[in-house]
């Protein structure tokens, strides 16, 4: 077990992170509300790891969402869709807010669960809990051996 670091290590939330962050729990509530199916609870409890995880550490391209060097977010409990739709929506994907609106709609570009072949930047088609655990262990063996 680590030892906590020390605050002058520490990153510091800002005001507009907490607003960044805020965003993305109030435009997840909204979708499932409007859809009246989906689940809250992962894009509420989740935003802030989600926020700073897309924003000070993977490396992606909004306009070019298959470059090859892209990190890999994978969303295994894909019921939870809400959490990466949104963040795909602020950080400049094309997923726009007509998109959000038609979460879990026929034919919408937001499916209940993330699927990789309709919506820019969902890496994995996700169903079943743990799915996204084996599907990243096979992107890493096949990035392996390709490089």
């Amino acid at each position: 077990m680590s030892a906590p670091l020390p605050q002058e290590n520490r990153e510091t939330t800002t005001d507009l992170d907490q607003l960044c962050i805020n965003t993305i729990r109030t435009l997840s509530l909204d979708a499932v509300q409007k859809a009246e199916s989906g689940h809250p609870g992962l894009p509420l409890g989740c935003a802030p790891l989600a926020y700073v995880l897309w924003t000070r550490f993977l490396r992606h391209h909004p306009k070019s969402p298959k470059w090859a060097n892209r990190d890999r977010f994978l969303l295994s409990a894909g019921h939870g869709s809400m959490l990466i739709y949104s963040l795909l929506h602020l950080t400049g994907y094309d997923l726009s807010l007509d998109d959000i609106k038609n979460f879990r709609q026929f034919g919408s570009r937001t499916p209940g669960h993330p699927e990789n072949v309709l919506t820019p930047g969902v890496e994995i088609t996700t169903g079943p809990l743990g799915q996204g655990f084996a599907n990243g262990v096979g992107m890493a063996m096949g990035a392996a051996h390709l490089a």
